[in-house]
């Protein structure tokens, strides 16, 4: 099979309204069917988990543009394209391949070690004591109050900025920066313009800020590697670790502790499960990991030479999708009931965070801030209730991220 023309390709919904719904319509059309991302750009998107997990591992595919998108080069021409140059336009880990990709992996590695981690497990479960508090006293009127901006949020987004540094005054223009890169529904120059300005000056800022006063953080260890070597970071490369790192850091595990309280709270059930021992918060987490994937789609991933995957032919140079929520809703590898969220199913063979050298270097540090957050809060808020249907809740504005706007809630005390 060729690739198609382009009215045969599938337009990818750039709100990510029910990803579910749209990962169950790709899959009946094929293994990895032709799409369009926002704005048009064409893609395949793989449909099951077995073709993901074979992509992933395949080494003719590739996750640098510059050398391997045939596509690459006409970025300028298309102006509604700019909203990819902040996953395609950077020089990290997630745009780099071979021994690019291994050696800034490898810089960043060291403070994402499980003893590392561990250190951190004090400041996780002071962080989480405090947003608590502070949650009761928001909600001491009764009215209800956002879970997500008052504790989803906060918790991985104080300790990914206390890991690198990054000083009260660029919190908030941190946070908007990934926010906007996130966001797939305004593919229109304007957006484009907004997030590679915000990259210009956000990521500098700290940068200089560091410079002036290094601590004990990994922005001034990066630093350093650039200072004293040169030929293992470049002043480019610095600035675009630092923007996948915080923001891997912290957006997905936001989602991942959001995503798991609403499923929870959905099927009281279960929820009481949890609460009794029956089911462990390491499911619950493996589980949202499947069913509700931080990241639902992750752009983009390359072929190298013509692949032929489960009798299709991807074409060199065509960009493939990274489709976490299709893998994990695969009725192929989960059974009949793959939609369902059931955390008694043991699904810890999800690709949520990736696999080999692929895996995601921050997945100990996210599992533990979930782990640690999710039973505080229901311990502290033991009939905790969604304010709303869960139908009402709306998700992100993207087909990248997998998540909500806001989790009303109401604490019961």
């Amino acid at each position: 099979m060729k690739t198609p023309g382009k009215g045969s390709r599938v337009p990818l919904d750039p709100f990510g309204a029910d990803i579910a719904a749209e990962s169950a319509r790709l899959r009946a059309l094929g293994p990895i069917v032709p799409v369009t991302l926002p704005g048009g750009i064409p893609a395949w998107a793989p449909t099951g988990y077995d073709t993901l997990k074979t992509l992933i591992l395949d080494p003719r595919v590739s996750k640098d543009p510059r050398r391997h998108w045939a596509l690459f080069p006409e970025l300028g021409q298309h102006p509604e394209w700019g909203w990819i140059l902040g996953w395609v336009g950077v020089i990290n880990m997630l745009s780099t391949y071979g021994p690019d990709h291994t050696r800034l992996r490898k810089l960043v590695a060291p403070s994402f070690t499980a003893r590392r981690t561990e250190a951190m497990r004090g400041r996780v479960e002071t962080i989480t004591a405090e947003l608590l508090d502070a949650l009761g006293e928001a909600a001491a009127s009764g009215g209800p109050v956002d879970l997500k901006s008052g504790y989803a949020h906060p918790l991985p987004m104080r300790l990914i900025c206390e890991l690198f540094g990054v000083p009260d005054h660029l919190t908030e223009s941190t946070g908007a920066l990934i926010a906007a890169i996130m966001d797939t529904s305004d593919p229109t120059q304007q957006h484009a313009a907004f997030v590679q300005e915000q990259i210009a000056t956000v990521l500098p800022a700290l940068v200089a800020y560091k410079t002036e006063r290094p601590g004990d953080d990994m922005t001034t260890e990066l630093i350093k590697v650039r200072n004293e070597d040169g030929d293992r970071l470049s002043a480019e490369e610095l600035l675009h670790t630092l923007l996948v790192v915080i923001g891997a850091g912290f957006e997905t595990t936001v989602n991942l502790i959001g995503n798991a309280v609403v499923a929870l709270l959905d099927d009281p059930g279960q929820l009481a499960a949890v609460r009794s021992g029956a089911i462990g918060w390491d499911a619950v987490v493996d589980e949202t990991l499947r069913v509700h994937p931080s990241i639902a789609n992750l752009p983009l991933r390359f072929a190298i030479s013509d692949i032929t995957v489960d009798g299709v032919t991807v074409p060199a140079g065509d960009a493939i999708i990274t489709t976490y929520a299709a893998a994990g809703l695969d009725p192929a590898h989960y059974g009949a009931e793959a939609d369902s969220f059931d955390a008694a199913r043991g699904a810890d063979d999800h690709l949520a965070f990736g696999i080999g050298v692929h895996r995601c270097i921050g997945a100990p540090l996210a599992r533990m801030e979930a782990l640690t957050a999710l039973p505080a809060l229901f311990d502290r808020f033991p009939n905790l209730q969604l304010a709303v249907k869960t139908a009402e809740l709306k998700q992100v504005p993207s087909f990248i991220a997998f998540g909500w706007q806001e989790i009303p809630v109401r604490l019961r005390q």
